[in-house]
């Protein structure tokens, strides 16, 4: 059932309504607020507007996305490759 779920990034309070997990949602607001954070100490919130910093949090979060979406493709792509020659193997044991 979607509810509506008010954080803070920023000294601005934003409402946003979703379906998920409370438990998801605190990891989400946790790892945007530490990617906010880790910005904010390379370049100080008062020398960026808070626009930039919203863009480039969310341009670091979809860089990691895309990141763990290819190594998950690759993995993917290792096991079924392992899984096929397992099954070969099988098939040459049970034909002796």
């Amino acid at each position: 059932m979607e509810r509506l779920v008010k954080f803070e990034v920023m000294g601005q309070e934003y409402p946003l309504y979703t379906d998920a997990p409370e438990e998801d949602v605190r990891e989400i607001l946790q790892i945007v607020k530490k990617q906010l954070e880790d910005l904010t100490q390379t370049a100080p919130a008062h020398v960026l507007p808070s626009g930039k910093i919203a863009i480039l949090t969310s341009l670091n979060v979809a860089g990691k996305y895309v990141k763990l979406k290819r190594e998950f493709r690759e993995y993917r792509q290792r096991v079924e490759e392992q899984l096929g020659r397992l099954s070969a193997k099988v098939e040459d044991t049970a034909r002796e």
